[in-house]
């Protein structure tokens, strides 16, 4: 019998408590259906992605692997399942803050300022 889903069991278990959340806040009902799909289909964004489409303040979900290609200049905080080593050097170096999603979760509060970047 061939394997369906997530094997990965961080992946199952955030996946999880975002739908477990998305009862309270529907974006993370969106995450948690776009991290479901099979790694090859999961977006991986470019912080130079982030930067044009994030202003300052703003909260950007990644529900998939942030890279760093690009420059980013703005001071956002991005939540992603992944980071690679230069992205999260990038993003802080200019002034922001990176979480994963489960952190997101618990931490975020104000959703007025939050994008999904896919």
């Amino acid at each position: 019998m061939r394997r369906t889903g997530p094997t990965n069991q961080l992946l199952k278990d955030t996946i999880e408590l975002l739908e477990k959340r998305s009862r309270e806040r529907p974006i993370w009902g969106r995450v948690a259906e776009l991290l479901s799909k099979p790694t090859r289909e999961r977006p991986a964004v470019n912080v130079s992605k982030i930067n044009r489409y994030a202003s300052d303040g703003d909260i950007v979900i990644v529900p998939g692997k942030v890279l760093g290609a690009g420059n980013i200049s703005k001071k956002v905080t991005v939540a992603a399942f992944s980071f690679s080593a230069k992205a999260a050097e990038k993003i802080k170096a200019a002034g922001g803050r990176i979480l994963t999603l489960r952190e997101a979760v618990e931490q975020v509060q104000d959703y007025s300022k939050a994008k999904i970047v896919v």
